[in-house]
């Protein structure tokens, strides 16, 4: 197939192929391919191979943006197997073929039917192939190829990162860098000079430069001045094709403002200044503002201000203010101006931070004098001292004189000063003061232990101008008189256990006293001496505020007296001494072997023993093998037969058998009881014989025992407390029968045994003489005997 294009082989060509172009001729470079060989045009050297198609195609190129009336003429396809005669028939496909590209399917002619832009795409590969007419069967494989878009220059160069803002610092050197700015074009760097950009500076001279290669932006004066001017608009321009003439154009916008640098020393605008100061100032309060202005900004016209010399330098201090940049005078002590009416100082006013390479534009700090004017003020009083302290004993007689306060008027004037205490509403009146003197006294009876301290304030003015008022706080500290006698630090519950011993501490009190710690401790405690030595208890002063309690003898018992009562005194060590007098309470406990209290009820004493929680369920487990013993007891009696015939001699009472016989005389371990039946019978105390006592009898006990009188309950008692209160024995259980049932009573015998067999004529009228509680029991006999009568 031989191909005719518009391509150019080699550069010198190029004009040929746009001539060629431009006319629409067709250059008949063409390439014949053949199985063996391809010939070359322009007499090309023959390269002999072995081919794999039978044509070789080439690149076709077309410019872009064409705006002529027709297609656009691109190239044409020929086959080696084409004789003319219009058998063959060229297809295009690939990307545009039939909207971009079209071909003439008999000539191979292809044109372009649109305007192109290579910045949206640079080329189009397309497939070709030739294709008999008649039999629609390839005369020869598909080819690819390519066609190129040809630039041309239609895009002007662009600043994407402009407008552009930068600073640089001001006094800088000439040609100091500011910026590099750099345009882009977007046509074919790679063909002609269509992306050959050249800078230039439109507007900013003769501040500024740019290199028109690099577009590097550089300072072309010698110090450029911040103070002078600031802000700086540069316009710089791109141009394409080299800067030629007919090369498109772009332009951005560089803002620069110079930076400050410490380039001026601060200046005062006046070299003396004048200042008013009332003598009323406060000291540590500003007096007044003074202020050195400097052209820099930011850090460089930071300043410090200081007094370099001066009468006042010991009066007056200054600051600065770091952000109004003033320097604030304020008042280091009160002023006078009966004393001095004027001072002057001299203020220095330096920036903080230097920068040496300015150095040489001088001292970057200035001086001024100022002079303050006293001014003369009508002041209040004034006080002798800034507060009082002042003291008065408490129980003080009414007008007693507590303190004074003296206060003059500070002026030259030397007014007449007028005292009063400034009262709130709500307080209580207890002082006044001399109006004239200044003498404080008492209104009321002071009681330390109710209020220690006061707080007053004393106001003064003057008698020409009773507006100006001066106030002082004035304590008045209220002084202790022994008034109060000492008493027990608190309610004591004081108990002794009944196995005590003889010196034994029961209980360590303690007492207060609401006097001052002068006339309070110490304490001394002690017995009444008035009374009788206390043959139960003592009292022992410990001789550090406080006392122990102790038992003077062995032993007590909750059922002979259960509680005590120890009368004591206790004396304070004020001058003169008081003393007071207070009844301790001490109860009778029983006590655990380790101190601890058990009980302290008089009737509680079947508790002493004490059960624990495993003999508990000992208990409860008898109790239920007993029940179940009865239960099973009575079943076996239900089953047995009972007898056809009931005699009638044959009658069940509630009797109860005792089968115990005992151990007969030789049975010396038993109890003689002889002596219980009745109390006269007792001819001698019985000593229990399963224990062997160790104690001796007293003979308190030998009295008890021999009286005839005595009640066998009461007798019963006390043995049983003996018993229990005997440390030399273990603690045995044993069994005491008591047969005596006391002395007879008129009612008789009430048993019901025999009652239902034997006839009884006996009258039961008197029991309606014994009261209600047996008017049911008479009620019921004499419906029994009016029965049996009938």
């Amino acid at each position: 197939m031989k191909i005719t294009s518009t391509s150019c082989i080699c550069p010198v060509l190029v004009c040929l192929c746009f001539v060629q172009r431009c006319y629409g001729t067709t250059h008949h470079g063409s390439i014949r391919g053949t199985r063996n060989q391809t010939k070359h045009i322009e007499g090309e050297t023959e390269v002999h191979h072995r081919p794999k198609r039978g044509w070789v195609w080439n690149q076709f190129f077309v410019l872009e943006e064409h705006m002529g009336p027709d297609p656009q003429y691109v190239g044409k396809l020929h086959s080696n197997s084409d004789k003319g005669d219009g058998s063959v028939k060229y297809i295009l496909t690939g990307e545009g073929a039939g909207t971009i590209f079209i071909i003439d399917d008999t000539t191979g002619d292809i044109h372009s039917t649109k305007s192109l832009d290579r910045e949206q795409k640079t080329h189009y590969v397309l497939h070709a192939q030739a294709i008999d007419r008649r039999t629609n069967k390839p005369l020869e494989p598909e080819s690819e190829f390519i066609i190129k878009v040809q630039d041309i220059n239609d895009n002007a160069p662009k600043f994407t990162d402009g407008p552009y803002i930068v600073t640089v610092p001001e006094m800088s050197d000439m040609g100091t860098s500011v910026l590099q700015v750099t345009a882009t074009d977007a046509d074919d760097p790679t063909y002609g000079n269509s992306a050959r950009v050249v800078y230039s500076i439109l507007q900013g001279q003769p501040y500024f430069s740019v290199d028109p290669k690099t577009g590097v932006i550089r300072t072309a004066l010698h110090n450029m001045d911040r103070e002078a001017r600031e802000h700086y608009s540069v316009v710089i321009q791109a141009k394409d094709m080299a800067g030629q003439v007919g090369g498109l154009s772009g332009s951005t916008t560089v803002n620069i403002t110079l930076t400050d640098v410490n380039d001026n020393p601060p200046r005062f605008p006046q070299k003396h200044y004048q200042l008013y100061v009332p003598e009323s100032a406060q000291v540590g309060s500003a007096v007044g503002k003074i202020k050195a202005n400097d052209a820099d900004t930011g850090s460089n016209a930071d300043m410090t201000y200081s007094i370099i010399n001066g009468d006042g330098v010991g009066i007056f201090s200054i600051s600065t203010d770091k952000e109004t940049r003033e320097g604030i005078l304020s008042l280091k002590k009160p002023l006078n101006y009966e004393k001095k009416k004027s001072y002057t100082l001299n203020i220095e006013g330096a920036n903080t931070h230097l920068d040496f390479r300015f150095s040489h534009l001088g001292p970057f700090k200035d001086a001024t004098m100022l002079k303050i004017i006293v001014g003369d003020v009508d002041e209040p009083p004034l006080f002798s001292m800034p507060s009082y302290v002042m003291e008065v004993y408490e129980n003080a007689k009414i007008g007693t004189v507590v303190g004074t306060v003296l206060a003059q008027d500070p002026d030259s004037a030397n007014s007449l000063v007028r005292y009063f205490i400034d009262y709130n509403a709500e307080d209580d009146r207890l002082f006044n003061i001399d109006a004239n003197t200044g003498t404080i006294k008492t209104t009321k009876v002071l009681d330390r232990e109710e209020t220690p301290w006061y707080n007053i304030t004393v106001a003064a003015s003057e008698n020409d101008n009773p507006s100006l008022l001066s106030h002082v706080t004035v304590g008045i500290r209220v002084l202790d008189v022994n008034d109060n006698p000492p008493e027990l630090a608190r309610e004591y519950d004081i108990v002794v256990c009944e196995n005590s011993k003889p010196g034994q501490v029961i209980h360590t009190i303690s007492a207060t006293d609401k006097d001052d710690f002068a006339n309070g401790p110490r304490f001394n405690f002690f017995l009444d001496e008035h009374l009788s030595i206390n043959p139960n208890f003592t009292l022992k002063d410990n001789e550090d505020n406080t006392a122990s309690i102790l038992t003077r003898r062995r032993r007590f018992s909750r059922t002979i007296q259960d509680v005590y009562y120890l009368p004591i005194m206790i004396s304070d060590g004020g001058i003169p001494s008081l003393s007071s007098s207070s009844t301790l309470t001490i109860r009778v406990c029983a006590c655990e072997r380790d101190g601890r209290v058990r009980t302290c009820h008089a009737e509680a004493f079947l508790s002493s023993a004490g059960l624990s929680t495993g003999a508990l369920i000992a208990i409860l487990l008898c109790v239920v093998i007993l029940l179940a013993i009865v239960v099973l007891f009575i079943t076996l009696r239900r089953s047995k037969k009972e007898p056809l015939i009931i005699s009638e001699e044959d009658v069940r009472e509630n009797v109860v058998t005792y089968d115990d016989e005992g151990g007969g005389e030789e049975d010396t371990e038993a109890f003689d009881i002889t002596a219980l039946r009745n109390p006269s019978a007792a001819e001698e105390l019985k000593y229990r014989r399963d224990i062997r006592p160790e104690v001796k009898l007293t003979p308190r006990h030998q009295t008890l025992s021999t009286l005839e009188s005595i009640d066998v309950q009461e007798f019963i008692k006390q043995r049983l407390a003996e018993a229990d209160l005997d440390p030399s024995v273990p603690p045995y259980d044993s069994l005491q029968t008591y047969a005596y049932e006391g002395q007879r009573s008129e009612a008789g015998s009430i048993s019901s045994l025999d009652s239902a067999t034997t006839q009884s004529d006996q009258d039961y009228q008197y029991l309606g003489d014994w009261g209600p509680e047996f008017k049911t029991l008479a009620e019921l006999y004499g419906e029994i005997e009016s029965e049996r009568t009938t």
